[in-house]
């Protein structure tokens, strides 16, 4: 298994080093495979992830000593914390392109927000790529599910960064967020968290993928495809249930 899941985090960093070859993605209105990819990870947000975190709400009231009810409360405030935090950062990278058009100087994100922008995507990759070995759900049929649920994930959120980056992201971005999830990984094969803690970062994570998702599929000037975006959703939901 520790094989496999290395070669799965490969695979997570391959759609990072080469999201740039990936030119069927590119253009106005947005391409299907972009939407039906968000549906996917949406999908399994809501039928996988949130309800996980609902069953491990004994552990986390075990160990931080606290009622059910204040437990599921800080577990959902975690994941809201989760969204805020990627749509804080977000709504900065946007007014910083929005400044960079304005001066005339290029269509994206200023340097110095750079970093901190790929910085958070950096940390997100690292869970990700942690999770690989260290979820709550074990066995071969679940891995796979994350794996592919994650990796369409990662096509929607690189497109969307290379669009606010340019050369930025494909000079020094993808090789970071690629190395990101790789060491996620390396240190779940090494150490292992507080069952307790997994839980919470599962829930900062929910959040940062509803919001990364819906905020790649929202703005108007993006043309989504409903049709493909309910496909995606719906697909992987029925292959969550049959799970």
């Amino acid at each position: 298994m520790l094989l496999l899941t290395l070669l799965l985090a490969c695979g997570f960093a391959a759609i990072h080093l080469f999201i740039g070859a990936m030119r069927f993605l590119a253009g106005t209105p947005r391409s299907r495979w972009l939407s039906g990819a968000g549906g996917v990870a949406v999908a399994y947000v809501f039928l996988h992830i949130l309800p996980e975190l609902a069953v491990h709400q004994q552990t986390f009231s075990d160990a931080l000593a606290l009622s059910e009810q204040m437990t599921d409360s800080l577990v959902y405030l975690v994941a809201l914390v989760g969204l805020a935090t990627f749509y804080g950062l977000e709504r900065a990278a946007k007014a910083s392109r929005l400044r960079s058009r304005g001066s005339r100087r290029c269509d994206a994100v200023e340097a110095e927000l750079f970093w901190l922008h790929i910085g958070s995507f950096v940390l997100y990759n690292a869970l990700i790529g942690y999770l690989l070995l260290h979820r709550e759900e074990t066995g071969l049929v679940p891995l796979l599910i994350y794996f592919v649920a994650m990796a369409l994930h990662f096509v929607t959120t690189d497109y969307g960064l290379r669009e606010d980056h340019k050369d930025r992201y494909d000079n020094r971005g993808r090789w970071m967020t690629a190395a990101a999830v790789l060491g996620g990984w390396a240190v779940g094969a090494v150490t292992e968290i507080p069952q307790v803690l997994v839980g919470f970062l599962f829930a900062f994570l929910a959040g940062g993928v509803v919001l990364n998702v819906l905020k790649e599929e929202l703005p108007e000037e993006r043309q989504s495809n409903f049709g493909a975006f309910a496909l995606g959703t719906t697909g992987y939901a029925l292959i969550l249930l049959a799970a």
